[in-house]
């Protein structure tokens, strides 16, 4: 055991060194727009202000007072307080609950202890190095380290916080409340790959894999996709041509993800089906039945995943305005509306209609429209609901009968599936001409006044979706690789007929 252990640690300090060996690919050239709206925000630095100009008849130039820091609104930071635990609820006891209910008893525990533990880990890493690389200016692929141990947001010498940027100009909100929110959507993105694997995978394989995966899948995705330095340098053309160099690679492509379709669900769901594959089908998988063993918990979690992802899609413009109303009203549009075409789809071709293909479809509305919440209009919005819940529909179906793996909660197969769909139609339904928000020009503080192209937009969209799928699919083939030689991913066969309840964590969800 000891072997193994010095074996794993030494393997997870070759990837940190490899990673923080890779050359800097900042300097690199890059297809650049205004910058957009999208999910997350840098820390904000204090804009410096433009130099005044001298009075044509004074004897020596005026000197313009600085710029006052901007100071965050209490409404803000209490919204965001709230979403954040909003996505708290959602991962526990929300996806807990949910896919605890979706495996057989002998395994409900084992599931409820990945997800809790998951979150746990996920949120000390983020802490301790997690946020700087994802939010910290680096390379377009990776941050910096100027924020590990969330160094440098509270200055003791001055007495004073750090703020971080929004999507209006000289709108903050306190950097600490970022980065506890920014840590709840890391920390659900990695618990949700344990549903394809659920049943039959080692818990010590469970959190080795997560360590890799964190590091060196989610925290290049999350910063590719979502950084950026905020909207307050950005005054004209030149300054925003610089300041979106600076940003995340898809960022720069002008790629919309609002809440996480690429970074959250289609990197998990990736990350999931790979782990399905590698780890191979549980025993008696096409033979023995292995139906949920409570639906009444898969229901719970549901209705707790749709109530925290208010908090998901809603938090993730970063302060209660106008665009979170937006994202609040487009996701319980769209979730029920995927309820609704799952559940008929479900009816007409199997011929009764179940609860959970109820708690499946709203679960695939939520997926679908996380990317587009905050950019498309509510009719938009109804549409990738509708058409979310068949497709999703036809994910766990066919297509994973297509692909022959064992993705035990179908991970892929609504987060994946759901989330390539919302992805590519937010690029449609973004458009003004089909009521979206379109792009915002931060040069002239308002919508852009250039025609948007769908056509365009949707291949933006495409190139931040096959880049995920390929980076996901790569880090995760060798986390699994790497955690299989050193502990080994799967439990012995008798363990697992068992139940993992009983061999991995020696006690019962429910008693006779």
């Amino acid at each position: 055991m000891h072997k193994n252990i010095t074996k794993l640690l030494a393997g997870i300090a070759c990837l940190c060194a490899f990673g923080v060996a890779t050359p800097s690919f900042a300097d690199a050239p890059a297809k650049t727009e205004a910058a957009t709206t999208a999910a997350v925000a840098a820390p904000a630095v204090t804009p410096v202000p433009d130099a005044a100009a001298p009075a044509a008849a004074a004897p020596a130039p005026a000197v313009a007072a600085p710029a006052a820091a901007p100071v965050a609104n209490k409404g803000d930071t209490s919204f965001m307080m709230i979403s954040t635990l909003l996505v708290i609820l959602m991962t526990i006891p929300g996806l807990a609950l949910f896919y605890g209910g979706l495996v057989r008893s002998k395994n409900m525990l084992s599931v409820l202890m990945q997800v809790f533990m998951v979150f746990a880990l996920v949120i000390v890493l983020w802490c301790i190095y997690g946020y700087s690389i994802a939010f910290t200016e680096k390379t377009a692929f990776f941050g910096g380290f100027d924020r590990l141990f969330l160094n440098g947001i509270w200055d003791p010498a001055k007495g004073t916080f750090a703020a971080a940027a929004t999507f209006s100009k000289g709108v903050v909100i306190p950097e600490f409340v970022f980065v506890a929110f920014q840590g709840t959507f890391a920390a659900i993105t990695c618990a949700l790959i344990v549903g394809a694997f659920a049943e039959r995978a080692k818990f010590a394989a469970v959190l080795a894999f997560v360590v890799l995966w964190f590091t060196f899948a989610y925290l290049p995705a999350a910063h590719m996709v979502w950084f950026w330095t905020g909207p307050d340098l950005i005054t004209n053309a030149a300054t925003s041509a610089s300041e979106a160099l600076k940003a995340g690679w898809i960022w720069q492509k002008g790629a919309l993800d609002f809440a996480g379709g690429t970074v959250v669900h289609i990197n998990a769901a990736v990350a999931g089906l790979v782990g399905a594959i590698m780890i191979g089908k549980r025993v008696g998988y096409g033979r023995e039945s292995m139906a949920p063993h409570s639906l009444t918990m898969t229901m719970i979690g549901a209705s707790l995943l749709w109530v925290g992802w208010f908090g998901f899609n809603a938090g993730s413009s970063l302060e209660a305005g106008d665009v979170a109303a937006l994202a609040f009203v487009n996701t319980l549009l769209a979730t029920a509306a995927a309820t609704l075409s799952w559940v008929f789809g479900e009816w007409i071709s199997k011929g009764k209609p179940s609860m959970l293909g109820g708690a499946s479809g709203a679960v695939a509305g939520l997926v679908a429209i996380t990317p587009a919440a905050g950019f498309v209009g509510p009719m938009g919005g109804l549409v990738i609901g509708l058409l979310a819940g068949v497709v999703c529909l036809w994910g766990v179906n066919g297509l994973k009968r297509l692909i022959g793996a064992d993705d035990s909660l179908d991970v892929f197969g609504v987060h994946g599936v759901g989330g390539i769909l919302g992805a590519l139609l937010t690029g449609v339904f973004a458009a003004p001409q089909l009521g979206g928000q379109g792009i915002f020009d931060y040069v002239t503080n308002k919508m852009s006044a250039d025609p948007y192209s769908i056509g365009h937009q949707v291949w933006v969209q495409a190139q931040a979706v096959g880049t995920t799928i390929v980076w996901s699919a790569l880090v995760s083939l060798v986390a699994y690789k790497l955690v299989d030689i050193v502990i080994g991913l799967r439990v012995p066969e008798e363990e697992e007929r068992e139940g993992l309840d009983i061999t991995s964590h020696g006690e019962q969800a429910y008693h006779g």
